[in-house]
């Protein structure tokens, strides 16, 4: 469900569709494959591999596979298994090929419409009915554009889908609801243009790219590119030069930075994963003398301040697991000014987004006053102030976030702080060859499972009506998911203005408890982890009380929705990387109550991106 590209041209197209999905690894995915027209645009021919985007271009050069039409696709698996049945691209009837991002809600009705009409399916996925559907469609509109147009209209969910037809082999069709997808246009002296989900995958070909809005039903031919809206209108779609720094500060297809800096998280998550994945957990990715630094380290304390705050909390959560180190979490503001005992071998961790949050500098200043002269910070800007002031330094590779509500930030963060368990874990003695390996796979998995989470944004849209009307709400998590807890009220308040508390379930009967009733919801994060029995046992204390409870799950948990509990299921659990791919739907839920509410998304009122005032 993760990455799309496809090309229409005079040229041989395999080799950039291939370089496409390499440029879309960073998403996550188990499965990838590319379909081509054949040289007499009689036939659909296909090379679908389980694995990596290599595996796939060795089938490739086996079948020695061209064409000058043809889409791409790497999956992460949702509808079905990791199977080459269930990869992409999918065919009906060897006529329609469809490679699709999203899910399909409706599918299983339509599944069963189809059968009726003597379809017959060959996957587990939701989208092989798109396929179908558009098939039915063509047979008798003779035209993809318009089969097409006709199929989205019975699709109810997300998606972002890629067309081609042994009918039409002058066109390649696209549209878009919920999920990116963009148009590049080529060089008019190769007669040539694409389609992409994101625009790294193109931009060996061109930068020049056209961002389809929500609803959009577009036409690719040789020479030129039509869009219609949801409405069926005919409109025209700005043209942009992309330039990967300025790109940072345009919104794209986005309607407000924070939304446009929460989908781009699995690319934030993997470009902060990629020195570690490549070399392994190195002491020196923190610096040249982190070695020594990490080696004599007894302790660690973590000084932060709002959004970093709670990540440190589930940072300090990850350094005891991990490493059996003794770790602290303080406020920057209350360090700065309390009468605290100092400890020269304690690591003084500082998180800061911008590198300038003064309370977290001062905080840090007032630490080196102390006699600590083992700093470490992890920030997302080079060079800021608090890097500046450290020994050690880890950058985090968010981007520019432009949103005041941190969001990729976040994330990164919560990666950062994970790597840092992991290098203390190996300083100490604490990490087995095998165990760091087995590490380092589930990390390798975290950008797909966050792009699986933010698929779920219709279904959080949802919930967000709902919470429009209110004017409290109640936030639950347990252990690692507390934090996450916290950081979904921030979120909630920060943007939409609604008073938001966030307890540790479990301190729900020490008093918040006189709290709920039918107008509270309650939001629980309630993953698949050890403690999941006694979250349910929290949960029914709110139900007895009357209350609603708004329940983000794993797919592999056993819950089931009913008369005051609603459920949204994240990707399968992710163990202690799971607070990491619960922070999507919290994100999700804020930005889109935010948005019913009418506030300022980006810039809430009162906030500042980068606090550097007392």
């Amino acid at each position: 469900m993760c990455g799309i590209v496809g090309a229409i041209s005079n040229r041989n197209i395999v080799p950039i569709l291939t370089e496409g999905l390499k440029r879309l690894e960073y998403r996550g995915y188990d499965s990838a494959g590319i379909a081509v027209l054949s040289a007499n645009n009689s036939a659909i021919n296909r090379v679908r591999r389980v694995g990596r985007v290599a595996e796939m271009e060795a089938g490739i050069a086996a079948e020695n596979l061209t064409g000058i039409l043809g889409i791409g696709h790497t999956r992460w698996a949702t509808h079905g298994g990791v199977t080459e049945p269930n990869a992409h691209p999918h065919v009906s009837n060897d006529e329609i090929a469809v490679v699709h991002n999203g899910i399909i809600e409706n599918h299983e009705a339509q599944h069963e419409r189809l059968k009726q009409l003597g379809y017959s399916f060959e996957s587990q996925t939701d989208t092989e009915v798109i396929a179908h559907l558009i098939h039915y469609y063509f047979k008798s509109t003779k035209n993809l554009f318009t089969a097409t147009q006709q199929a989205v209209r019975d699709l109810h969910g997300a998606y972002a889908i890629g067309v081609v037809a042994v009918g039409a082999p002058d066109a390649m069709v696209c549209a878009r609801v919920g999920c990116p997808l963009l148009i590049g246009l080529g060089d008019t002296g190769n007669h040539e243009n694409f389609i992409a989900s994101d625009v790294s995958a193109i931009l060996p070909v061109t930068r020049r790219v056209m961002y389809l809005e929500e609803g959009d039903v577009a036409e690719l031919t040789r020479e030129g590119i039509s869009v219609v809206d949801r409405a069926g209108n005919t409109v025209e779609r700005g043209v942009f030069t992309s330039d990967l720094s300025a790109e940072e500060s345009e919104l794209g297809p986005y309607r407000h930075f924070m939304q446009k800096e929460i989908h781009e998280q699995p690319r934030a998550i993997s470009d902060t994963l990629e020195a570690t994945l490549a070399v392994g957990i190195k002491s020196a990715l923190f610096g040249a003398r982190a070695e020594e630094v990490f080696s004599q380290s007894e302790a660690v304390l973590i000084l932060a301040s709002g959004t970093s705050y709670y990540a440190s909390m589930v940072g300090k959560q990850w350094i005891e697991t991990i490493a059996r180190m003794p770790c602290n979490v303080e406020l920057g503001h209350e360090y700065r000014y309390r009468d605290s005992i100092p400890n020269p071998k304690q690591l003084i961790v500082t998180l800061s987004q911008s590198g300038e949050t003064l309370d977290t500098m001062e905080a840090l200043k007032r630490a080196k006053e102390l006699g600590h002269t083992n700093t470490l910070s992890i920030c997302n800007v080079r060079e800021s102030a608090i890097p500046r002031a450290s020994s050690l330094v880890f950058y985090t590779r968010a981007g520019k976030e432009i949103g005041v509500a941190s969001t990729k930030a976040f994330t990164t963060q919560l990666i950062a702080l994970f790597i840092l368990a992991l290098t203390l874990a190996k300083a100490r003695g604490r990490l087995t060859t095998e165990q760091e390996a087995d590490y380092l796979e589930q990390l390798r998995y975290v950008p797909g499972s966050v792009q699986h989470a933010l698929n779920l944004e219709p279904q959080i849209q949802a919930w967000a009506e709902k919470f429009a009307e209110k004017n409290h709400a109640l936030f639950l998590g347990r252990g690692l998911h507390y934090p996450i807890a916290l950081e979904g009220a921030l979120k909630l308040k920060e943007i939409s203005y609604i008073h938001a508390e966030a307890y540790p379930a479990g301190e729900l009967k020490h008093g918040p408890l006189a709290l709920v009733d039918a107008e509270m919801p309650v939001v629980v994060i309630a993953p698949n982890d050890a403690i999941l029995e006694k979250v349910k046992s929290n949960m029914q204390e709110v139900r007895a009380r009357g209350g609603v409870l708004f329940v983000f799950t794993d797919l592999d948990s056993n819950f089931t929705e009913s008369e005051g509990v609603h459920v949204i299921r994240a990707p399968r659990h992710a163990g202690l990387l799971s607070p990491i791919v619960h922070a999507i739907p919290v994100q999700l839920l804020a930005y889109h109550a935010a948005l019913m509410k009418g506030t300022d998304v980006d810039k809430p009122r009162n906030l500042a991106k980068s606090v550097t005032v007392e």
